[in-house]
This record gives C-alpha cells, structure tokens and sequence, in this order.
C-alpha cells in the first residue's frame, strides 16, 4: 500500500458516510410529505416481498398529501395494512380507488424532535469520518516500517486530515439545510 492508495480509500469511505447520511436525513420529516417515508416497507405480491413503489404508482399531490395508486385493486388492504403495520406517524385513507396519506402539520415541539434526530444522524456521520481518519492515520503509520521517509507520512496524515474537515464540514451543511427545512412553517 502506498500514500495516495490510503488517501483515496479514506475518501471513498468518507463519500460512502455522506451519501449515507443524506439516505438518512431524508428520513426525518420536515413538515412536507414525500415518496420516502414509504421507503423499507414491503407488500406481499405474487409470493414475494416488494417495495411498496414496486407494486404501486405513488405520487405526491400536495406539499401535505401522497396517492398510492395500486397496479391491482385487490392490492389496496394489503398496501394499507403494511402502512399500518410500518408505524410511519401516519394513518392510511382508503377510498376503493386509491390509498391517500396525509401528513398533518408539525407543532412546534415534533419540529424540536425532529431537529435532534437529524443532530443525532449529523453526530453518526462525524464520528464515522473520523474513524476513517483514525484508521487511514494507523495505515500511514505502518508505512514507515516500510521505508517510508517521516515526512511523506506526516504530509500524508496533513492531507487526510484537510480531507476529514472538508467532508465534516460538508455533514454540518447538510444538517444546517435540514435544519432549515425542518423549522420552516
């Protein structure tokens, strides 16, 4: 293994952590409601588990009202009881043609909530960066047994830690837009 070797292992982990912190953000509700908050829950469909957007066409209408509209009609209560089972804070409106989910308006304190849970996804994001700094500095480290001259390892250990600011920051301005979104009324 070599120095730009490790470099660019730990950005690609890195990238791996923000990619997976944006996934995760847009878990947490914001007040508008979007085809997410149906990702992870599965029907039963000709004998296999599907994503729901895999057995149905699901749309949002307004900032606060998603359609599920079924390829199968007999998928309707199976659609709806998943919802149901899934305990998504939201509570399914069959009318025969079409599932309707409505997200009612967030008070003030589930917006607190919801801040914190983005702050807690923020936090997880910055501890796995640097855990990828603390494990690529160790690979640096062993170079030197290698004949690696101190100085090649002490620039890289100065490189993967520019890259470990650029990507913490880069989760702070995340969490700040999330944060944005979620207070705003």
């Amino acid at each position: 293994m070599n120095i730009p070797h490790i470099q660019e292992q730990a950005r690609q982990h890195m990238e791996k952590t923000i990619a997976h912190l944006e996934n995760e953000l847009t878990h947490v509700r914001a007040g508008k409601i979007s085809p997410a908050v149906l990702e992870g829950i599965t029907v039963e469909y000709y004998g296999s588990r599907l994503p729901i957007a895999q057995a149905a066409n699901v749309t949002v209408a307004d900032v606060r009202t998603l359609i599920i509209q079924p390829w199968e009609k007999n998928m309707l209560a199976v659609i709806e009881k998943a919802i149901l089972a899934a305990n998504i804070g939201i509570t399914p409106l069959n009318d025969g043609a079409v599932i309707k989910l409505f997200q009612p308006p967030l008070t003030e304190e589930r917006r607190r909530e919801h801040v914190k849970r983005a702050h807690h996804i923020a936090e997880t994001a910055r501890i796995s960066i640097r855990n990828i700094r603390r494990e690529a500095i160790e690979q640096l480290k062993k170079l030197e047994k290698e004949h690696v001259s101190e100085d090649d390892i002490k620039k890289g250990e100065k490189d993967i830690q520019e890259l470990t600011n650029k990507y913490i920051a880069l989760v702070d301005k995340h969490l700040q837009a999330k944060e944005k979104e979620i207070m705003t009324v």
